[in-house]
């Protein structure tokens, strides 16, 4: 049985918060992103990032497939601040549109894209129903559904294991060491703030999407991947 969940805010919405945030090393899980996602099948041109962040992950899939135009979306102004910073430096202006918006209530007609994805959003969202209904909502018939986020663990010997191993406080100066003891703190508020697989397949059953579509994708992700028939 997973520990109780700990909601955290749904907006990262402080300056600090998005540098931290942008400042993280997420090259390699972002590269398993977009490797799983093609991997599923998805042959996107049209593709909704929701929870955005600072747009790393829709640059990466741009990266990788010309073909590729992302709508990125967030809620949090100063994390899209930085994510406009870096499309532009990716030289990606004219393939990425970078957006604030709800992801709970968009203005796009039903089937609207090729691919829905969402990395490490659900989580932020105290009734994430909404959302997952939502995004559903947007994907054609054939296209995708990606969402990957964190999962609960069973317990506080697990949730500081995974700490210790994925947010490590390196030698260095007091800034240094100073920065990487508040991404520790994210990394830990997420964990606890993160759904179960089982919780996650009970949402998305009302949508018709099979119990199977939610697995376990690493000792700290779950995945949803599904093609709308």
């Amino acid at each position: 049985m997973a520990l109780p969940r700990t909601l955290e805010p749904e907006v990262m919405d402080t300056a600090e918060e998005a540098r931290d945030y942008d400042a993280m090393d997420h090259a390699q899980v972002n590269a398993r992103f977009c490797d799983d996602l093609l991997a599923s099948g998805a042959r996107p041109a049209r593709v909704l990032d929701v929870g955005t962040g600072t747009a790393l992950i829709p640059i990466e899939l741009c990266r990788r497939d010309p073909r590729v135009e992302v709508d990125a979306i967030d809620l949090a102004g100063h994390m899209l601040a930085l994510a406009e910073r870096n499309v532009a430096r990716a030289g990606l202006g004219g393939r990425i549109r970078v957006a604030r918006m709800d992801a709970k209530a968009t203005p796009w007609a039903d089937g609207a894209f090729d691919a829905v994805m969402s990395n490490s959003i659900v989580h932020h969202i105290p009734e994430p129903r909404r959302v997952l209904a939502e995004v559903w909502r947007l994907v054609r018939a054939g296209g995708v559904l990606f969402v990957r986020d964190l999962e609960r663990p069973s317990d506080a010997a697990r949730v500081a294991e995974l700490v210790t191993t994925y947010a490590p406080i390196p030698d260095g100066t007091p800034e240094v060491r100073a920065l990487h003891e508040r991404q520790r703190a994210l990394f830990e508020a997420s964990l606890l703030a993160a759904l179960t697989v089982d919780e996650v397949r009970a949402m998305v059953a009302p949508l018709g999407i099979p119990a199977d579509a939610v697995r376990s994708t690493s000792d700290r992700h779950w995945t949803l991947v599904r093609v709308k028939p």
